[in-house]
């Protein structure tokens, strides 16, 4: 049943609509209220009954979640379009220029996903990820032309304030050696360099998030005190010492499994021939998905998997993110909104809980990126909601099957 009804109040005009009858995963777990209630751009109420006159939505058989938050992307317009259609309402971008009018524009939007960045990364000349730029398209060149390289630890400093001033949300550092993506002897930086970065984002009270691929860039990140990980490393299964010290450390880890896994050679062609992904995508982003990158075969997703499990059991929280950017030959296996719930797929094969892996693309994110309006479905949040067909507390693919999408309240067109 659906009703139209606008109401007044305190001068403004604004849509009740109300959801029943779903089974809501409020982020963190399974509540025993079926009902939402959403006033304009926000969560008025969770539980009781429907104000009366209010659009009416019946979610009979289908499950509301808040709106998924990929971790790690490398994003434009059009990616956020795509995620947002899959029912991932915030992107956070890993590496990239966006300007403080684009920001500004993304953020008052109701037809894309929302969008984080640290600006663009910290890394040395020659350095990852600048060897893409032969085979980018229009995304990779406009992040990476004259990309500004840092050496020094002052350059390190004069860099964080310029990414500041400018309007990150965090600061991201590259430590890669080139070894597991297919680019061995890359340059990295220096310690003192590293270490420099991280204590320049912590004076501004920023982030400070290493892109690592090898367990020794891990351990060099953690040791300068950065507060996460943008990838996990893959070369080898973690050892206790390490997961002990990154669970002392406090610092979050993105697994980007997805990623791993078409780094040893695995494809996501099965993900592209589901209609709920083909439905969605265009011909060039399911040609991506059939592809890989096969850059490290040598390597095994289950080590991978075994890793999160052991860090995961550690107390090291784990956050779901894809590294998608654009659909290149080089980057093959992934796609914006799609590619975040095949890693919610990979996060119950290596062991967690549907419902752990949910929490990984909602509240626990939310909470590690400072997000305190989103990521939960509780009174005065974000409108942010994905409501899909079925269950995926119990069946994760289920999250596929999406039903509706709202951001900021705004309801996107049924596909």
């Amino acid at each position: 049943m659906l009703r139209s009804f606008s109401i007044t109040s305190k001068g403004r005009t604004t849509i009740i609509t109300t959801i029943t009858n779903a089974q809501i995963f409020d982020g963190e777990r399974v509540i025993e209220d079926q009902t939402v209630v959403i006033d304009g751009a926000k969560i008025h109420s969770v539980g009781g009954i429907a104000p009366t006159g209010a659009n009416v939505i019946d979610a009979h058989g289908a499950t509301l979640l808040p709106g998924l938050i990929d971790s790690h992307v490398h994003t434009d317009l059009n990616g956020l379009h795509d995620a947002l259609s899959f029912g991932v309402t915030t992107e956070l971008e890993m590496n990239g220029r966006w300007s403080h009018k684009e920001r500004k524009q993304i953020a008052e939007r109701n037809d894309i996903a929302d969008l984080r960045s640290p600006g663009m990364g910290i890394t040395p000349k020659g350095g990852h990820p600048t060897q893409y730029m032969s085979s980018s398209s229009n995304l990779l060149l406009r992040f990476f032309y004259r990309y500004p390289f840092v050496s020094t630890p002052d350059e390190a400093v004069r860099f964080v304030a310029k990414q500041v001033a400018e309007g990150a949300d965090y600061i991201k550092i590259f430590i890669e050696d080139g070894s597991c993506v297919g680019f061995p002897g890359l340059p990295i930086l220096n310690e003192e360099t590293l270490i420099a970065a991280v204590k320049e984002a912590h004076r501004f009270d920023k982030m400070a998030i290493a892109h690592v691929t090898t367990m020794e860039g891990g351990k060099r990140a953690i040791s300068a005190g950065v507060d996460g990980l943008a990838h996990m490393f893959f070369d080898q299964q973690a050892t206790t010492e390490f997961v002990s010290a990154i669970a002392s450390s406090g610092a979050f880890v993105i697994p980007t499994l997805v990623t791993i896994s078409s780094a040893v050679g695995n494809t996501a062609s099965a993900l592209a021939s589901d209609e709920r992904v083909r439905s969605r995508l265009d011909q060039t982003w399911l040609d991506a998905l059939s592809r890989s990158m096969d850059v490290y075969p040598k390597g095994k997703l289950d080590d991978a998997f075994a890793s999160v499990m052991v860090l995961y059991k550690a107390g090291v929280d784990i956050l779901a993110g894809s590294d998608v950017s654009e659909p290149i030959p080089s980057l093959g296996g992934l796609a914006h909104g799609a590619s975040l719930h095949h890693e919610l797929q990979l996060l119950v094969a290596a062991g967690l809980t549907p419902i752990e892996a949910l929490r990984a693309a909602t509240a626990t994110p939310a909470r590690r990126f400072g997000l305190t309006d989103r990521g939960r479905i509780v009174p005065g949040a974000r409108a942010d909601l994905l409501l899909v067909d079925g269950d995926p507390t119990t069946n994760i693919s289920d999250t596929l099957s999406i039903r509706a999408v709202w951001r900021r309240g705004f309801r996107q067109n049924a596909i």
